[in-house]
């Protein structure tokens, strides 16, 4: 199994709150969120990449979105704050092994392992 495994979806309303958490099962050197919402392309997320131990975000979740780690990095978590109906998408959690990692934008990545995926819907 290396497979990571997202947890915490479900049904909020409007404005409300969720917390994804994902776990690896491997080491990795950059962990990303991505959605995909029924009949759309997958969107990347949020990011971090062990280059720099910086965390990127999509435009459209900015502000509203935070990923963090546990101190070992062993669990991953996405807190999604102010959600919308555009916020619903099945989110995945994808893992980038491989020792050549460029700077610059870790949603760019090709990511090796994804998760299978956890549902967020939002609706009042």
């Amino acid at each position: 199994q290396v497979q990571p495994v997202e947890s915490g979806g479900g049904l909020v309303q409007p404005g409300g709150s969720l917390r994804l958490s994902c776990a690896p099962s491997e080491n990795y050197y950059a962990i990303s969120w991505f959605r995909q919402a029924p009949g759309k392309e997958r969107e990347g997320v949020s990011c971090f990449s062990s280059n720099d131990y910086s965390t990127y975000y999509a435009d459209s979740v900015k502000g509203r979105f935070t990923l963090s780690r546990d101190n070992g990095g062993n669990t991953v978590y996405l807190q999604m704050n102010n959600l919308g109906p555009e916020d619903t998408a099945i989110y995945y959690c994808a893992t980038y092994h491989s020792d050549y990692l460029p700077f610059g934008n870790c949603l760019a990545l090709d990511y090796d392992d994804w998760g299978q995926g956890t549902q967020v819907t939002v609706s009042s």
